[in-house]
């Protein structure tokens, strides 16, 4: 996904940054919290910004350089006006990132780190001229952004014979198939999934999940968002035993802004103004969240897992 002279740039930027732990692995070169803490609120400069597949794409792979000399490769992916659309549903990525959280290891996540980040309309105007403020009446300009992961392929993912015999494999896919079903996804598109290169830590990542919940599917195909393996790993599933209510209602605000001065800010998630929608904006605020009926439809669907489990429909190892 990345290209040498890019992949030498930010191993030489990760030499410069005393402040910036060690590599997570060879997928994700940062530790997750850490690239969270960046792309989220920390200054940054970009140095180079094209589309992710070609020149007006509506994604963009961004090169972003910190003020301690880090550097980050990011897919930088703007909202539409009113905050969604087809395809293009922030909540629903950040969504995605915050479920698998709730049963996954940082190590062992499937989405990159995700964030939803806002920058003001004059600074964005500069790179495109005729872009427009995601909420009227405001300066700025809502955008996603995720880390751009190395050493990955969309070659080679679902291999079943493997999934049987080698068990570090198979714990990755499963639990990226857990997540897939958890959040409904639907876009089977090619791409959306990847798996490392690495072959002793093979992990398995979903990078597009702006179709999931309760989306229109996708022309592409939607075999992700069922259990395409009958065999999880025992630790996730009991990690999935834990999720309470609590942790699912905690999704009703995954990010909240409030207007000051025309402009965007980011504050704490409060409790939410309209728990049925998923994007909410009143007396100055605006909270992007899941809504009521999107958490009960993932509830259900963890219920019905662990359902099958019990009943050994599902095997665990």
């Amino acid at each position: 996904m990345i290209g040498q002279k890019l992949l030498s740039a930010v191993l030489l930027a990760g030499l410069l940054a005393p402040r910036v732990a060690a590599a997570q692995d060879a997928n994700i070169m940062l530790p997750t919290d850490s690239i969270e803490k960046l792309l989220r609120a920390a200054p940054f400069h970009v140095l180079n910004m094209q589309g992710t597949r070609f020149p007006e794409d509506r994604t963009q792979r961004v090169t972003l350089q910190f003020g301690d000399s880090t550097l980050i490769a990011a897919k930088w992916a703007k909202a539409p006006y009113g905050g969604e659309t087809f395809n293009n549903n922030p909540r629903y990525e950040l969504a995605a990132y915050r479920v698998q959280k709730m049963f996954l290891d940082p190590l062992d996540y499937v989405v990159p780190p995700t964030v939803l980040r806002v920058v003001p309309l004059a600074w964005y105007r500069q790179r495109s001229p005729n872009a427009s403020p995601t909420f009227s009446g405001t300066t700025s300009v809502l955008v996603v952004l995720q880390y751009w992961l190395w050493n990955v392929t969309s070659s080679g993912l679902w291999d079943p014979d493997r999934f049987a015999s080698d068990s570090v494999y198979a714990r990755h896919f499963a639990d990226m198939n857990i997540l897939t079903y958890l959040i409904h996804h639907n876009d089977a598109n090619v791409g959306n999934l990847l798996i490392s290169k690495m072959p002793d830590n093979p992990r398995i990542f979903a990078v597009d999940n702006g179709l999931s919940f309760e989306s229109e599917a996708s022309d592409r195909g939607t075999e992700w968002r069922e259990l395409k393996v009958k065999r999880l790993p025992r630790k996730t599933v009991e990690r999935l035993r834990g999720i309470t209510q609590a942790d699912l209602d905690r999704l009703l605000v995954l990010a909240q802004f409030e207007e000051r001065d025309s402009a965007l800010v980011r504050v704490p998630p409060a409790a939410p103004l309209n728990p049925n929608r998923g994007i909410t904006r009143k007396d100055g605020v605006v909270q992007l969240g899941l809504t009521r009926r999107e958490i009960r439809g993932l509830q259900k669907r963890l219920q019905r897992l662990l359902e099958d489990v019990d009943a050994g429909k599902i095997t665990v190892f």
